[in-house]
């Protein structure tokens, strides 16, 4: 079960329900695979709304691992997502909300 305080997500992959978490370790993980140099970096190449499918593998994959589930990115590849692509693209928002937070602006409203 996972723990939303310690920023963790739970997610169905290949019909398994499996824990993900980026720690401090798949950020640094994260940090190699998209060429920034620090944290900073590493938000604001994810708010930029854009991700790809490799981007996906990567980020499910360090979140995966963080948790300490043994697989890598090429197994990540072959998994499926109920709704396909939305799922995985469901599953990348909820992991990274959990661990940067959401984009509310003071006083709650996201506008």
């Amino acid at each position: 079960m996972a723990n939303p305080h310690r920023g963790e997500v739970t997610a169905v992959l290949d019909g398994r329900a499996w824990t993900l978490c980026l720690t401090l370790g798949a950020l640094a993980e994260l940090e190699t695979a998209f060429r920034v140099s620090d944290m900073t970096a590493l938000v604001a190449r994810f708010s930029n709304g854009e991700l790809s499918a490799r981007d996906a593998v990567k980020i499910i994959g360090a979140g995966l691992r963080g948790a300490g589930n043994p697989v890598d990115d090429d197994q990540v590849a072959r998994m499926t997502a109920e709704g396909g692509a939305v799922g995985f693209a469901a599953i990348v928002s909820a992991l990274l909300t959990a661990t940067f937070g959401g984009t509310e602006r003071e006083g709650g409203d996201p506008s």
